[in-house]
């Protein structure tokens, strides 16, 4: 399952944002385009990793960002960002990389891949609101040493999303919402199942990822894994 990280230096950072932005408006200067940006390290390693947007760092000093965490939305200037990754209290990166963040969208940055090969996988959010009774569910495969995947409902006579490889994911569908849905991942050329989410609660007009991480043949906390996050 998820592990989120909140951070004091973002909230600090979100509400300048937000105040240089309402100055704007009030002063009647320009208005400045922002974006959002959810951050989550899905790389398998043990590596503790500090995460920069620009030349602005936001992991805290205190905080651990390490396999399966995350970062929920954050508020960031539109236009070109550099995104850099280090190992903790490290100035050398270990990937960095520009994006195009468009005004008013969210994005979610995955740190992927083992951490000789670490990349990014920047995936727009599609965050419009379900219909009611419906939630909506991505389903992404983030694990560099498996096949591709198949994403289905427990008991469900048909696949729900199907031949996901790894660094690929799925547009997202709508699905009912349930106070015990289990999802089931299995393997796209054999049909076993691999993997399990059991007895979740998926809600009305609720935004969700699935996404594969870690590794086939680990046995630590690397090891392969299935988690879930609302889009928040």
């Amino acid at each position: 399952m998820k592990t989120s990280v909140n951070y004091t230096n973002l909230i600090v950072a979100f509400i300048l944002l937000l105040c240089t932005v309402s100055c704007s408006k009030d002063s009647g200067g320009p208005l400045i385009d922002v974006s959002g940006l959810s951050i989550v390290n899905a790389s398998p390693n043990t590596e503790k990793l500090d995460v920069y947007v620009d030349n602005t760092k936001v992991t805290s000093s205190n905080s651990n960002f390490t396999f399966g965490a995350k970062i929920d939305y954050l508020s960031t200037y539109s236009g070109t960002r550099r995104m850099t990754i280090t190992k903790k209290d490290s100035s050398a990166p270990l990937r960095s990389e520009s994006f195009i963040l468009a005004p008013q969208f969210g994005y979610t940055l995955f740190i992927i891949d083992r951490l000789a090969d670490v990349k990014f996988l920047l995936l727009p959010d599609n965050l419009t609101k379900p219909s009611k009774g419906k939630a909506s569910i991505r389903f992404a495969n983030l694990s560099p040493d498996s096949d591709p995947l198949t994403l289905s409902i427990e008991n469900s006579p048909a696949y729900l999303i199907t031949n996901i490889a790894f660094k690929n994911y799925s547009n997202p569908i709508m699905v009912d919402i349930g106070d015990k849905v289990t999802f089931q991942i299995r393997d796209h050329a054999t049909g076993d199942l691999i993997l399990n989410l059991s007895d979740l609660k998926i809600e009305e007009e609720k935004i969700y990822t699935i996404y594969v991480n870690g590794l086939k043949g680990a046995i630590d906390e690397t090891k392969l894994g299935v988690s879930i996050y609302t889009h928040k």
